[in-house]
């Protein structure tokens, strides 16, 4: 008997969709299927297995070392794998030990740029057939469920800006390899502050048209191709989906264009504000409502003229701004990205909504009997682990219901308004997760600590650097 069905890992849907794929494999000659799962980060890692063993793998599971999830963003393994408990507390990770992918059959791709390979997102479990409880997917699962019991499904529409560069130099010497190793040399495909022109949109064609064939041909729900105001920056927008669908949407999309870029000789970065002259900050703006699960609706909705939205959506409001402090470290999880909250910048630095501002953190659109009311968290960055951003949401969300909570009068003066500030850096932000219990509880007190030492390696390691302002400030006047 098999993993797969010694432990019931599949759902009777996933058994039909596993069928499916094997046979679509054959039909369409597929040599290659990469099994790949969202590592802590919102990185996908993973092996590729041939055709002719993917039923086993599938149903078997694939292992992996437990160490990739131990690992911060230069890769370095930030906890002891050899010593007891792996610097975990379990067992079962001790050792670099390993865990099982198991495919997810429902989320079967076929990759157009890679000729004949097939791709599957997968969860983690131990050879027991329990969950690896550092998996954020099944973490977000088991937050969705608790949303389930409250009656609603989280829906959420994805707005994501990034910067496509031309590659001029791979940077693959020798001496350039390295934890991390150096970044690619790019020139600007337009040089920007032409917002929304349709010949500057004409300069990024080529490059857009690569993308948006690719990313249609893999079925998912891109609305809109847009030109973004900074130099050689693009924002790509996606229809709403339902609960996991709209997290594993942004987890392949964003693997997606970076390999298509790079195949045609361009080097895309979802990075908040890339070190470059001009350049403007990319961010990650969440669409969300709810439905309801009794009768199919926007929860969000209301009819009454003067009210803006529901009393659902005030709470599920208020409660967003309650921990937005806590949240940020997963909507906004590397240094680089504080560099977006300034003031004036169309970014958000403090906790407020508004109507229709696009100042204010949670953005507030649609308006009595519009199906479409929903709330516009633009306080993320593109490089936030989907799993995680739209995990803290829900959490947020529920506490805002839970306690019938308030979320104050719309702020017409962004910048201005008294409220609490966002943090500024990602210390400022770890610290605020930790001081925030419902967020702790909602994740788990041993997730969080386990992604606290994972970014404060990543932290440490960045306050041992020293950086060329420094050199340029002090080292001649001093």
């Amino acid at each position: 008997m098999s993993l797969v069905e010694r432990y019931g890992l599949w759902s009777p849907a996933q058994v039909e969709a596993a069928r499916e794929v094997l046979r679509r494999v054959e039909a369409e000659g597929l040599e290659v299927i990469r099994l790949s799962f969202a590592d802590q980060h919102g990185v996908l890692r993973g092996k590729s297995v041939t055709a002719a063993a993917l039923d086993s793998s599938m149903k078997s599971g694939v292992g992996v070392t437990t160490t990739l999830l131990a690992k911060d963003t230069a890769h370095r393994t930030v906890f002891p794998a050899f010593t007891p408990g792996g610097g975990f507390g379990m067992k079962e990770m001790e050792g670099a030990a390993d865990a099982l992918m198991v495919a997810d059959p429902t989320t079967f791709k076929v990759l157009p740029w890679a000729p004949k390979t097939g791709w599957m997102l997968c969860d983690l479990y131990f050879a027991n057939g329990q969950p690896v409880p550092f998996s954020t997917r099944d973490l977000y699962r088991r937050v969705l469920a608790k949303l389930a019991d409250a009656g609603f499904d989280f829906v959420a529409g994805l707005e994501v800006e990034f910067h496509v560069f031309k590659l001029e130099d791979t940077k693959l010497q020798p001496s350039d390899s390295g934890q991390p190793g150096s970044p690619p040399e790019v020139s600007l495909l337009t040089t920007g502050y032409q917002y929304l022109t349709e010949q500057r949109y004409d300069l990024l064609d080529p490059v857009f048209e690569i993308l948006r064939r690719d990313v249609m041909k893999l079925g998912l729900p891109l609305r809109t191709v847009e030109l973004e105001y900074g130099p050689s920056q693009a924002e790509f927008t996606f229809a709403p989906g339902i609960g996991l669908e709209s997290a594993d949407t942004m987890m392949l999309f964003r693997s997606a264009v970076k390999q298509i870029a790079r195949r045609h000789g361009y080097h895309a970065t979802f990075m908040c504000r890339p070190r470059l002259p001009n350049v403007m900050s990319s961010g990650w703006h969440l669409h969300q409502s709810l439905r309801d699960r009794k009768t199919g609706a926007n929860a969000c909705v209301i009819d009454d003229p003067a009210r803006p939205f529901s009393d659902v959506a005030r709470r599920w409001l208020a409660g967003l701004l309650a921990h937005a402090r806590g949240a940020t470290v997963f909507s906004t999880p590397t240094l680089n990205g504080y560099k977006r909250y300034r003031p004036y910048s169309l970014a958000p630095d403090r906790a407020i909504w508004g109507r229709d501002n696009r100042g204010v953190m949670v953005r507030a659109l649609g308006g009595p009997g519009d199906p479409a009311t929903r709330l516009e968290n633009r306080v993320g960055e593109p490089t936030a682990n989907p799993y995680l951003y739209m995990a803290s949401q829900v959490v947020s969300g529920l506490d805002g219901l839970a306690r019938d909570l308030e979320p104050g009068p719309s702020a017409d003066m962004p910048y201005e308004t008294k409220a609490a500030m966002l943090p500024t850096s990602l210390g400022e932000a770890l610290t605020a997760l930790r001081e925030d219990t419902v967020l702790v509880d909602g994740f788990g007190e041993g997730f969080v600590s386990y992604y606290a030492k994972i970014k404060e390696h990543e932290l440490a390691r960045f306050q041992a650097e020293v950086t060329e302002w420094e050199q340029r400030e002090y080292f001649e006047l001093f």
